[in-house]
């Protein structure tokens, strides 16, 4: 990693952008699906996160995490599994919310979108884009 400081300042606008991005993708393929082929939105979710995945990783490994000098494969495996995680506990959140609120099903997927973002963050920062001389 780069300097903790300087490399963090950042990073965390890039993230930012490319987490909105890829939010904005999952958000549109969740939406879209639901109300064009009616699937229930926790069955749309699942499209949406590989989808969103794609734009995720490809926009991290290039921009957030650029000069990061993990190999594409070590990167995108570590960071697959943080996303899976994370999709996880976006599904099960999502279910909550579903079932437990009143909340519509896009204001409900916002939320779930942006708490697991935090936690992609930390963990792609500290794990999925760190070389092996840096762990």
């Amino acid at each position: 990693m780069t300097d903790a400081g300087s490399g963090h300042t950042r990073r965390i606008p890039r993230f930012i952008a490319v987490g909105a991005a890829a939010a904005l993708v999952h958000w549109g393929v969740v939406t879209a699906i639901v109300q064009t082929v009616h699937w229930h939105p926790l069955v749309a979710n699942v499209l949406g996160w590989i989808v969103a995945l794609q734009v995720s990783f490809f926009g991290h490994h290039r921009m957030t995490f650029e000069g990061h000098g993990v190999p594409l494969w070590r990167s995108a495996s570590r960071f697959s599994a943080i996303s899976a995680g994370g999709f996880v506990i976006n599904e099960l959140a999502y279910a909550a919310m579903l079932r437990w609120t009143d909340q519509s099903y896009q204001v409900s997927l916002v939320i779930v979108l942006l708490g697991v973002a935090v936690l992609t963050y930390l963990l792609s920062s500290r794990w999925a884009f760190i070389a092996r001389s840096q762990e």
